[in-house]
């Protein structure tokens, strides 16, 4: 998958169609998710659409996030959230200012308010999830 840096470099060129074909495109790369792992425990509360976010830890420690959505748009956002902090060792995770990361996408005025409500609830749990694996 190709680094945050790369995709915006991408995004900055194309037009507002081009770029939801983009998101769209990045949530496809997103490794599957097994349907066993979609559970109420694993659901992004708040967000238009169902979204899951698991967390699975590499032999040295990094948190490895398997994630889906039941909408398109919405699996490319949580795809592009997590190449902001994906295979990272928890402290840098925790440390990492996920919204920060992600403005210059300005996915707020790119997308509609439906799709952008459940970005903070994203980026929440995946802070969470690092707090405690740091803890």
């Amino acid at each position: 998958m190709a680094t945050l840096t790369d995709i915006r470099e991408e995004y900055d060129f194309l037009e507002p169609d081009d770029r939801y074909r983009l998101l769209i495109d990045l949530g496809r790369e997103l490794e599957p998710m097994p349907d066993a792992l979609k559970t109420d425990a694993t659901l992004v509360r708040g967000c238009s659409a169902s979204v899951w976010v698991y967390p699975t830890t590499t032999d040295d420690g990094r948190l490895h996030f398997l994630a889906d959505s039941n909408a398109a748009i919405t699996k490319g956002i949580i795809a592009l959230v997590l190449l902001t902090v994906q295979d990272q060792a928890p402290g840098a995770i925790v440390a990492t200012d996920i919204k920060a990361e992600l403005e210059p996408f300005d996915l707020s005025k790119q997308l509609s308010s439906n799709r952008t409500q459940g970005i903070p609830n994203m980026i929440a749990l995946i802070r969470e999830t690092a707090e405690r694996y740091a803890a």
